[in-house]
């Protein structure tokens, strides 16, 4: 499956630029996060961004399409990740395969065991970058 198009805003790329530059990279999910800023079609300023689009700090409806399980996440800083509060790491592979997808693109979350589940974002919730709150 070919990775969806994203949107990016400048503020997320310097401050997940700066993340990476203090961490290991050989770490996984350092590579799998430098992959999708590489690879953004479009950077915009965190006034500019669509309010469909996830940003840092989004909190997101989707769904998981063979079970239909829904779940409710925030994309969050690795310091401020907790799994049993929904709150995902921009570092975990659902975290940085989020980044930047509008509602209605699907991404390919690789599960636990070697299984591949496809999510569909359904609705950004919430996201900072668009009502002015910028938390790092």
């Amino acid at each position: 499956m070919t990775a969806p198009s994203i949107i990016l805003t400048r503020l997320d790329v310097q401050r997940l630029e700066r993340l990476i530059e203090t961490l290991d990279d050989s770490l996984p999910g350092v590579i799998a996060l430098q992959t999708e800023l590489d690879r953004a079609d479009t950077l915009v300023g965190h006034d500019e961004v669509p309010a469909d689009v996830v940003t840092m700090n989004s909190r997101v409806h989707c769904r998981e399409e063979s079970s239909g399980k829904d779940y409710h996440l925030t994309l969050v800083y690795p310091k401020d990740a907790n799994a049993d509060e929904g709150r995902i790491s921009i570092l975990a592979p659902v975290g940085s395969a989020l980044l930047g997808l509008r509602v209605g693109q699907h991404i390919d979350w690789p599960a636990p065991g070697g299984k591949t589940l496809k999510l569909t974002l359904l609705e950004v919730e919430s996201q900072p970058a668009n009502g002015g709150d910028f938390p790092v």
